[in-house]
Order: C-alpha cells, then structure tokens, then sequence
C-alpha cells in the first residue's frame, strides 16, 4: 500500500525548512507527498528562507542555517513540485447566500465535497506548510477549509507549522461554525516572534508591516477553555501533538516538526509537548 501526504502551500511564498524540515524526514520514511496550491502554479520559496545572512528582527538572530538553506535551494530544483493540483479547480466554491436557488446550490456544494472526501482516503495526513504566503491565499481560504475539514472527518493527522497553523482556527463547519480545535493543546507563532515590520510576499512589492492578526489570540481563543494555546516562548521549539493535530510554532520547529510527523504516522503518537 502506498504511503502518501497531501501538501498544502502558497502560491505568495512558503518559508523554506517549514517545507523541507517534515518533506524530507516523511520521504525518507517511505511517503510520497502530493503538492497543491491555491491556484495550480509552482509554489515558491520566500528568498530569505533560503539565506543564511538573512537578520530576523524579533529573534535578534540568523534564522537560516547553511546546512537548512541547502537542502531548501535543492528541494526548490525538484520537479515534483513542478506541477501541484489546483485547489481551486479540484473543490468547489461554496455559494453565497444571494445566488439564485441558493438552497439547490448549496446541496450541490455539499454533495460534491462528499464525493471529494472519498479520493482523500488514499492520503495518510495533511501538512499545511507556513511562511508568510498563507496569510494572503490559505488561511481564510474557504476550498482549504474543506479540504482540512475532510481530513477531519476522516481522522487523519493534520499537520500544521508557523502561518499554517493559523488555517486551523478558521477551517469549520460552515454548519455549526465550531472551531476544530475547540478543546485541543496547539502551538503557533506567539506575539513575541510577530514582525513589527516587514511582512512581504511573493508576486507583490506590497509590505504588510506587522502580520493582519495575532496567531496567538486566535488559537487561544479557538481552543476555548478546555484546550490550551502552548506558546513556549523562551524554549528552542514547541511542538505540541494532540491527536489528529501536530502543530509547530515557527521554523526552529521544522525538523523536530518533521521527526514527530513520523512518528505520529508510524509510531502512533498520540500526545506529545504537553
């Protein structure tokens, strides 16, 4: 049987290890992963994940390694990420309420995600990688949260780093519009790594400044009560699995991300990082 991941990035640039730290461990590990983007068209490296001089303002630090910045130039001169499936082709747009038979468009939508949840069985999980890319077409992306939604359902592991874990939060039933991770431990990006200037992204000249949200208001509040938001500021790395989610906070997290991926899938890591 083949052992397969469905990856998801952005068509606005992707941070390099976040993508390269788990690809290469699940590789190595047997799986064979299947990219797809927004739109169809090759993904795309953010230039600083991928140089080792490059200064992160809140970390004080050099971010990229050489040794992570070498595997990521290499992983980018693949072919396999030559040709993702187009999301946008694949899954349907959910219709407004004002289109005409609204109530008939809305059942089609629903009967066609059905349909589509069957050819996700023959993925073992999800990776929405991070970067600043998913702000701008993944996070408030409704044809990801259906597509994170059928994975649900399923019971596959969702895995999620930096900016990706911030598509969690968002992805619910258009339904009972409940969080999905209501009641779950996560990580994610805390206010002390959030750029006070600076956020950019690829296919525009256009600086954000600071990111449009705070990840960690809005994990923390997805949570409820009965979960928990694990910012661990101060430590290396934060990896939190509470099952069907892994979740990483930032890039130092991407091998470590990578090494609990496997093990989730392979080793059947249930709980990990609280």
């Amino acid at each position: 049987m083949n052992k397969k991941i469905l990856a998801v990035l952005s068509n606005h640039g992707y941070w390099g290890v976040e993508l390269t730290g788990p690809a290469l461990p699940l590789q190595r590990a047997g799986y064979e992963i299947t990219y797809v983007t927004p739109t169809g068209d090759r993904p795309i490296a953010l230039p600083p994940s991928y140089d080792p001089d490059y200064w992160d303002p809140p970390l004080g630090t050099n971010v990229t390694t050489p040794a992570d910045a070498a595997e990521v130039k290499e992983f980018m001169g693949r072919a396999e990420l030559d040709n993702p499936i187009d999301l946008s082709a694949w899954y349907p747009e959910r219709p407004y309420f004002s289109a005409p038979d609204f109530l008939r468009a809305l059942e089609a939508y629903n009967t066609r995600l059905r349909e589509l949840e069957a050819e996700l069985h023959q993925y073992d999980a999800i990776l929405l990688v991070g970067g600043s890319g998913p702000i701008v077409d993944m996070v408030n992306n409704q044809r990801v949260h259906d597509l994170v939604l059928g994975f649900y359902r399923l019971g596959r592991p969702i895995a999620a780093i930096c900016y990706g874990v911030a598509v969690l939060p968002m992805a619910r039933d258009f339904n009972e519009r409940r969080s999905i991770i209501a009641g779950k431990h996560v990580t994610g990006h805390c206010i002390e790594y959030d750029y006070h200037d600076g956020t950019g992204f690829i296919g525009t000249d256009f600086n954000m400044g600071p990111p449009p949200y705070c990840l960690e208001f809005m994990l923390s509040d997805a949570v409820g009560p009965q979960g928990q938001y694990h910012g661990n500021f101060g430590k290396p790395t934060s990896v939190i699995v509470d099952y069907p989610f892994l979740t990483a906070r930032s890039l130092q997290c991407a091998h470590e991300f990578g090494e609990q991926f496997v093990n989730v899938l392979d080793g059947d890591l249930r709980r990990y990082g609280w």
